[in-house]
């Protein structure tokens, strides 16, 4: 090969456009800063969020949930009157569902207690994931709702797998799929997130939309106020005594559909919240619990 061609090969490259592929931790590096910072994610010990869920045409259930790290959670929520609770005090779980004339609380089961702990973890599987056992993979790129996302293939360590769309822009969490069993049946669901406000030097999202994949039907939570590193005390978690002995009405029987739909998707409103304090975004590895808690139906 001749030396004049030899330089003519060397200016191509040299003037030839740099293009290099990002491997999934430099995504996720950008992710973690933009969520406000892996350290300040990491500071993270409490949460605590306050919001409504759509129900129906001018209908709405309103919830609270909190979380403590390392691996607790409480789900409030209210329908016509009544308090439903979903909790795992970080060892087990139990609940509270006065809509099917269950007034006193209730441990769960054995394989829904661990569950829950395994899905305990506050600061989600993308922190330290190599750490705890996880595999996470670049998958490409995919559009959701017309802007490019990077899509997070996230094969955890009982074999469960998620996707975690992240903006190619801003970096922020817009969609998560994943399967989930509903009355025993395994579906797959998908969560979608927007409205991003700065909270504390954390970016929040105060909507989500979560449902079927595939399915136009969506359940609609909007978060009004969250709250972080709030002081919260571990009985807040921990299983309670059962409550005075009162019998089911006819009138709480009617109300049972009703209920048991809200606790479906409050079971979403929690899986925000995991989302939002497991990596200070806003909720997914919650949902098991309050669906098995209709599941109890």
């Amino acid at each position: 090969m001749s030396r004049r061609l030899l330089m003519l090969l060397a200016v191509g490259l040299l003037l030839a456009p740099v293009s290099r592929a990002q491997t999934v931790d430099e995504v996720l590096a950008k992710h973690f800063e933009a969520m406000g910072g892996l350290d300040k994610l990491k500071a993270l010990k409490s949460v605590r969020i306050t919001g409504t869920m759509a129900l129906g045409p001018g209908m709405d259930a309103p919830f609270t949930i909190e979380r403590k790290r390392p691996g607790k959670r409480r789900l409030e929520f209210q329908v016509q009157g009544m308090t439903g609770v979903q909790a795992f005090d970080g060892d087990k779980a139990w609940s509270v569902m006065p809509f099917m004339g269950k007034k006193d609380p209730e441990a769960a089961s054995d394989e829904d207690s661990k569950a829950a702990r395994e899905d305990a973890d506050f600061d989600g599987p993308l922190v330290d994931y190599k750490t705890k056992g996880h595999t996470v993979e670049l998958a490409g790129k995919e559009p959701v709702e017309g802007a490019d996302a990077y899509k997070i293939k996230i094969t955890k360590k009982n074999g469960d797998v998620e996707y975690w769309y992240l903006d190619a822009e801003t970096y922020l969490l817009v969609k998560q799929e994943g399967k989930v069993k509903r009355r025993g049946t395994e579906v797959e669901g998908e969560g979608t997130f927007s409205d991003y406000k700065d909270v504390d030097g954390y970016m929040m999202a105060y909507t989500m939309e979560q449902g079927v994949k595939g399915s136009p039907q969506k359940q609609r939570l909007s978060f009004s106020k969250i709250e972080l590193n709030v002081p919260l005390d571990d009985a807040r978690f921990a299983m309670p005594g059962a409550a005075p002995a009162a019998a089911a009405t006819p009138a709480d029987s009617a109300k049972a559909g009703g209920e048991a739909k809200a606790a479906d998707a409050m079971k979403a409103a929690d899986a925000k919240a995991t989302d939002v304090a497991k990596t200070a975004e806003a909720a997914k590895a919650d949902a098991k619990a309050v669906k098995k808690g209709k599941k109890k139906e």
